[in-house]
């Protein structure tokens, strides 16, 4: 094996677990924890799935931004209340943790398995 196809896979490696791990400063909690902070009223809960898969399910209590409008839309969020985001895996949750922390907000966290561990 070449160096070429060493630092070729390594790359590839790196990219999976970036895509894989948390976001760095954003709390990662399970449907079941999730179930226990549904009533805390100064939680801003945020599904950022696309609208139809909202329509489809839903947990009541959640808003519906859709992650690729999250980044204009998150005016409409408190900054210094805790954000709890979720979405059908937790994929696209954890990249809008991501982005919101880059935007400041500083309590974000991201429901692990979404909605597909949520009954």
């Amino acid at each position: 094996m070449n160096m070429l196809n060493i630092v070729f896979i390594a790359l590839i490696i790196l990219f999976i677990l970036w895509r894989i791990l948390p976001a760095k400063g954003v709390r990662q909690i399970t449907a079941a924890q999730l179930k226990d902070e549904l009533a805390d009223r100064n939680k801003q809960f945020i599904d950022v799935r696309s609208p139809r898969e909202f329509k489809a399910n839903h947990i009541r209590g959640f808003r519906n931004i859709p992650l690729d409008q999250l980044r204009l839309s998150s005016d409409s969020l408190l900054k210094d209340q805790e954000v709890v985001l979720i979405c059908q895996s937790g994929m696209r949750s954890s990249k809008a943790g991501t982005l919101l922390k880059k935007s400041g907000f500083e309590k974000v966290t991201n429901v692990k398995g979404g909605m597909s561990t949520w009954s």
